[in-house]
């Protein structure tokens, strides 16, 4: 047997609130009811009793009480007074009771049913009594005549009538109460119409259990979530947002557009209409972002998922590295077995002199390159990637040159340099310039690799500078280069240069391009070894000493006055070197 779905949140609290609504107005009701009667009573009170003592103090009253029959002269005066003053009953008697008058001429003569000890005794009193016309609130005061008591007053209203007076009270209390128990229901059913909208019909236990799923979710996902409200400000937002944009909790009410976050990607967490896999640059990673209006109505805000892509695209730079080493090695070896031909055939022609010195000259060139590139550079990952690229440009007509002042000594880099890191700026760099140089006359690439300015522990810094022969970047192109998606070589181009500005943005280095001494661009890099490389965790992403120089002049791009590191992404705004065909990688 299923048990019945609990009430919703709305249900329960429109119940509480009707009990609540009808409990206040029927304690007001009563407490009004009682009130009244309590005036009613005291009102009936005064109204016998100031009655009473006019006719006590009057003095016709003392001069009928003197004569000989007082029935005679009291009884249309009784009467009187009675109607002009709306009291059930107006009696006078003597001392001991006897009735001089009363509403009833018959019961005249007879004993007064009732309390006069008191009055007796010169005290004005109140009672309620039942007499002969029932029940009674009445007042019993003596008439004074010379000092002495020569009669007794006692004026009442009937219960009856209090009653019936106070009943008309109760019926325009009754309405009032209705009244205040229908509008009070009515509020209160559109109020939780309104809430039981707003929480979807959900009783109290669904909700808490959602909001504890949603903190679990939220927290748990390593994917970022943003939530932008109608303001755009933000609202929620995650771990791995936090992480991904470089924020903290205090980010959560402030405007997006106060963050220093990158403008293409500002743009896309404001658009109106949704965005889907759109890839943006902050200044520490490459992000996925897909955002999606909240409209119900009105506009409401906006919802924005983020996907790290920065390991992806390192992965598929790496990727490209691999292809590119697989076609120079198919090249090589097609190559070297025309080679071994060539030598073979010399043998079989009797030239065994010339076939000696054909294979041992092809020997020297690659061992010559082999012997300087280890030589020079001892760091075994900068190593191998010069080997590779050194044959990767041969096999595109381009001469990789290692300058002659290029010196790396094996252990010298600090643990906190990603060798990825290394691979991304000087790999890039040296495909940006390959790609530059390849058709032109004399086509090279220089490359220098050395550590400078003391000891790393000292404070020194590894310098990577790409030189290439190409036509060099234009004058108005020298603040684009680095942006992400520029290139003269057609779509799907352009993020070469905004990965190399990323990987020496962590580590916190400068990048600088100049005009090149072989005609074409000089790309510098310029990495901190000491501690001058260690990230300043201080404050929302900040970080410091990165720098990116174009056209011969360094930006400050996170020092005093930028603050976050995603300001850095902006002044180093462009991705990729296009010097004049140059396309990124």
């Amino acid at each position: 047997m299923q048990l019945p779905r609990p009430r919703s949140l709305a249900g329960q609290l429109f119940a509480m609130q009707v009990v609540l609504v009808a409990a206040v107005v029927a304690g007001c009701a009563l407490f009004a009811y009682f009130t009244d009667r309590a005036q009613a009573e005291e009102t009936a009170e005064r109204q016998v009793t100031a009655t009473a003592r006019a006719m006590a103090d009057s003095p016709s009253v003392r001069e009928a009480i003197r004569s000989d029959d007082p029935s005679a002269t009291l009884q249309p005066y009784a009467e009187r007074v009675r109607v002009d003053t709306g009291v059930d009953f107006v009696t006078i008697m003597k001392p001991d009771g006897t009735r001089w008058t009363h509403p009833d001429p018959q019961l005249i003569g007879l004993p007064f049913i009732g309390t006069t000890r008191p009055a007796l005794l010169g005290e004005t009193f109140t009672e309620t009594y039942t007499g002969t016309l029932g029940p009674s609130t009445r007042v019993v005061t003596p008439v004074r005549d010379g000092g002495r008591i020569t009669g007794l007053i006692s004026v009442g209203i009937t219960v009856d009538r209090i009653s019936s007076q106070l009943e008309k009270q109760v019926r325009v209390l009754a309405l009032a109460a209705g009244g205040a128990l229908a509008l009070g229901g009515v509020g209160t059913y559109v109020i939780n119409a309104r809430l039981r909208r707003h929480t979807h019909g959900m009783n109290a236990g669904e909700l808490s259990r959602m909001h504890d799923y949603h903190e679990a979710a939220l927290h748990a996902v390593r994917e970022g979530l943003l939530m932008l409200d109608g303001r755009r400000s933000i609202a929620l937002i995650n771990d791995g947002a936090q992480e991904l944009l470089g924020l903290d909790d205090s980010a959560v009410g402030r405007n997006v557009d106060e963050l220093g976050l990158p403008a293409p990607l500002v743009g896309a967490l404001l658009a109106s209409e949704p965005r889907v896999d759109e890839v943006h640059m902050t200044a520490d990673r490459i992000v996925v972002v897909s955002t999606r209006p909240v409209i119900g109505g009105e506009r409401r805000g906006t919802v924005a998922t983020l996907r790290d892509h920065t390991e992806l695209q390192a992965l598929s730079g790496e990727l490209d590295s691999e292809r590119g080493f697989t076609h120079a090695l198919r090249s090589q070896a097609h190559e070297a077995a025309n080679r071994l031909h060539t030598v073979v055939s010399l043998i079989e022609m009797g030239r065994v002199d010339d076939a000696v010195e054909f294979a041992t000259a092809e020997l020297e060139l690659a061992q010559v390159l082999t012997d300087r590139v280890v030589g020079a550079v001892a760091e075994p990952v900068l190593a191998a990637l010069l080997l590779g690229k050194a044959a990767q440009a041969n096999e595109r007509g381009v001469e990789l040159v290692l300058a002659e002042d290029s010196r790396i000594d094996d252990g010298v880099l600090p643990p906190s340099l990603a060798p990825r890191d290394l691979v991304t700026m000087l790999g890039n760099l040296i495909d940006n310039a390959v790609d530059a140089a390849q058709g032109t006359d004399g086509a090279r690439v220089t490359v220098t690799a050395l550590v400078e300015g003391g000891e790393p522990a000292e404070g020194g810094e590894l310098l990577l500078r790409v030189r290439d022969t190409g036509p060099g970047v234009a004058p108005g192109n020298m603040e684009e280069v680095f942006r992400r998606g520029w290139s003269t070589r057609g779509a799907e181009r352009g993020l070469g240069l905004a990965l190399v500005r990323q990987a020496v943005h962590r580590a916190h280095g400068t990048v600088e391009l100049t005009p090149g001494r072989d005609g074409g661009a000089e790309f510098t890099v310029r990495l901190p070894l000491g501690r001058g490389g260690e990230a300043d965790t201080a404050g929302s992403g900040t970080r410091t000493g990165t720098a990116t120089r174009t056209g011969g002049v360094v930006a400050d791009t996170d020092g005093a006055g930028t603050g976050t590191g995603a300001d850095a992404a902006e002044s180093m705004a462009g991705a990729t070197t296009d010097g004049g065909e140059r396309g990124g990688s």
